[in-house]
């Protein structure tokens, strides 16, 4: 039976918010709450969390349809955040639903969304002739960077138990492909500048995808999780995106169809530096 988790980041209870930050395993919570606490200092935030139980298959719709069941009962459309494989999740809510989102910040999700940890994982299983235990010792250190082997052997063990419990789109006999692209909604792509799943290049084939005003950015000194190694940063990135994302609702042309007049005023914005370059 799958379950979902909703948690209010802050002292207040609201029956509306402003952003929703998606977790498709509660296990990975821990990696979350600095971001979403120093968020919630400026913004109203509430987390969602998809929990699937080991007799069930693995199904993104019914995810997608819980989260739609959701998002609807708010009166306005809302920043979605999300990720590694929970940002793919908004990523495909945000192509299906785009009234319903007002922008949307990935957090280490490659251009092409199929290829995550999950899949760096199947294909070192699929290649290296090593015990599931060996390998995951290496993802750790591989998303985590060097540490005691002490706490790798506990990321390792963290890992093994989101791989039988996850929302994963992928296992040992076949990798899914999901299609690449972004999304109509303004879009924030960040990832750590040393993630090994995520890399540099991996991050730069996003820009065919982006629109005007939306934004790359790396996170300095970061890993695949650096979001939660660098809290603060982070949330300076998305605030600042979100502001941006507010100034450009408020100058939006009436009609979407009159694309001489929306060409008009991003050339004059450009001019008056009104927005800030990515």
């Amino acid at each position: 039976m799958t379950s979902l988790l909703i948690q209010r980041y802050g002292p207040q209870t609201v029956s509306t918010f402003d952003a929703l930050w998606l977790c498709t395993n509660p296990r990975l919570k821990r990696f979350d709450w600095h971001l979403c606490q120093q968020l919630n200092k400026h913004i109203k935030v509430k987390f969602w969390s998809f929990h699937q139980t080991a007799d069930e298959s693995c199904s993104m719709q019914t995810a997608l349809s819980l989260l739609h069941q959701y998002i609807q009962q708010q009166p306005s459309p809302i920043h979605l955040l999300g990720h590694g494989l929970s940002g793919t999740l908004g990523l495909l809510y945000s192509r299906y639903n785009p009234r319903s989102i007002r922008s949307l910040t990935l957090l280490s999700v490659g251009a092409n969304p199929s290829v995550g940890w999950h899949a760096h994982y199947y294909k070192m299983r699929e290649l290296l002739p090593c015990r599931r235990e060996v390998i995951l010792f290496q993802m750790a250190t591989m998303l985590f960077g060097p540490m005691d082997s002490e706490r790798t052997i506990e990321l390792a063990t963290l890992l093994a138990t989101i791989l039988d419990t996850e929302l994963a789109p992928h296992s040992l006999i076949h990798q899914n492909a999901l299609v690449p692209g972004g999304i109509d909604s303004p879009l924030l792509v960040c990832h750590g500048a040393h993630d090994a799943v995520v890399d540099p290049h991996t991050h730069a084939q996003w820009q065919p995808w982006l629109k005007f005003g939306d934004r790359l950015w790396s996170c300095p000194q970061g890993r695949h999780f650096f979001h939660h190694d660098h809290p603060l940063r982070t949330c300076q990135m998305i605030l600042e995106f979100w502001q941006q994302v507010s100034s450009m609702s408020s100058i939006a042309p009436s009609s979407a169809n009159d694309q001489l007049i929306e060409a008009m005023l991003i050339k004059e914005m450009h001019k008056s530096a009104l927005l800030p370059g990515d």
